[in-house]
């Protein structure tokens, strides 16, 4: 980690905001070697499992879309975070955009004290309710999920000796 946060007031969003940092860095290493493997997404509707590149694009636009969702709910500026890149360029263009996210990450939730995190709750994009708190461990638990989804899929696909 370039730097430790120390500056956050609430211990607990600083650690959530790094957590999400690093598994958002191992979601994308999986992403990676799914895509080497040449690992193949079950059939579905959902258009996010079109394809890997489609999935990638899941991933890091949910990335932007809770953060922006907890600014909102506080009353905070919005963080300025580029949308995601297109399915057609996203593996050229994820490590740079995962930088830029995560750098914006890092921004609005310093100077928040902890009693704004619970327990009020808000609706969700989905029309779930989530305390703001409840919002970060999701988008932690979001890149972990779907690594080991795709980790699954690798080990399932790798021949048996």
């Amino acid at each position: 980690m370039v730097e430790d946060l120390g500056h956050y007031k609430y211990r607990g969003a600083r650690a959530l905001v790094l957590l999400h940092e690093r598994e958002q860095h191992h979601f994308l290493n999986v992403w990676r070697e799914a895509k080497a493997a040449n690992v193949a997404l079950p059939e579905t509707t959902d258009e996010d499992y079109e394809s890997l590149e489609t999935l990638l694009r899941h991933v890091l636009r949910a990335g932007r879309g809770y953060i922006v969702w907890i600014c909102k709910q506080l009353d905070l500026p919005d963080p300025d975070i580029r949308p995601a890149p297109e399915p057609d360029v996203i593996e050229a263009e994820a490590d740079g955009y995962l930088e830029h996210l995560l750098e914006r990450w890092r921004l609005p939730l310093a100077e928040v004290p902890e009693e704004r995190f619970e327990p009020a709750t808000y609706v969700s994009n989905w029309g779930t309710p989530y305390c703001v708190e409840a919002m970060l461990e999701h988008a932690v638990m979001h890149p972990v999920r779907h690594a080991f989804q795709l980790e699954e899929l690798m080990s399932a696909s790798r021949p048996t000796l």
